[in-house]
């Protein structure tokens, strides 16, 4: 308890916030936690880095507000892949104009927001925004690779993971206890060395495969 108080301390008193060292020793709970969904229960998300810099995004605009944005994110990147299809456009031209498309909504949002008063979401910071906005590339192109349905999977597990690990952030619980034990992060090292080495069906196959199993066993 006393060489963890030192250590959080330590960066307290060369002036580094307190919010940034609890937020920054959540990153590696948050990035087992994606690993454990994707290696134990089978969901893919995109990748581990995009549910991972979303959930924190979220807790920055805020549960409610981050939802709203990422939905309206899929589903311009669907309706403007439909709308520019005809026009046979190259791939980054493309989604250039769809992201002028999600920020001119988005825009739209944050004056709705404004005009009902509601300030969280209208004095929100750019950047969190920006990176929900950067989610309609890797939507898109694997909606070019593998087609409309398995990109929405993805983006819905995606979500899924970012509320679940939003609210692990969000947990006093847990500020407290990284503040008291930050040595705990190390921990996550093993647990990804065995998740590394996971050679076991995954959840999701179990229940795909449930009938195969049974008729084996």
């Amino acid at each position: 308890m006393e060489s963890a108080n030192i250590f959080i301390n330590f960066f307290l008193t060369h002036n580094v916030p307190f919010d940034m060292v609890i937020l920054i020793l959540m990153l590696p709970i948050i990035a087992t936690l994606i690993t454990f969904f994707r290696q134990v229960i089978g969901i893919k998300a995109f990748g581990i880095y995009t549910p991972l810099i979303i959930t924190f995004a979220f807790m920055a605009i805020g549960i409610k507000y981050g939802i709203a944005i990422f939905i309206a994110v899929i589903f311009l990147g669907m309706l403007s892949r439909f709308i520019l299809k005809p026009f046979r456009l190259l791939y980054l031209p493309r989604v250039a104009i769809m992201i002028t498309l999600v920020a001119l909504v988005i825009l739209g949002m944050l004056l709705l927001g404004g005009t009902f008063k509601k300030t969280s979401f209208s004095n929100a910071s750019i950047f969190p925004i920006l990176i929900i906005i950067t989610l309609v590339e890797k939507f898109i192109t694997v909606q070019i690779e593998k087609g409309n349905r398995v990109a929405i999977a993805l983006a819905t597990e995606t979500l899924a993971i970012s509320i679940v690990g939003f609210f692990i952030v969000s947990s006093s619980t847990l500020r407290t206890f990284l503040a008291s034990y930050p040595w705990v992060v190390l921990l996550t090292l093993p647990i990804n060395i065995l998740l590394g080495k996971w050679t076991g069906l995954r959840l999701s196959e179990y229940l795909r495969f449930r009938d195969v199993i049974k008729k084996m066993s």
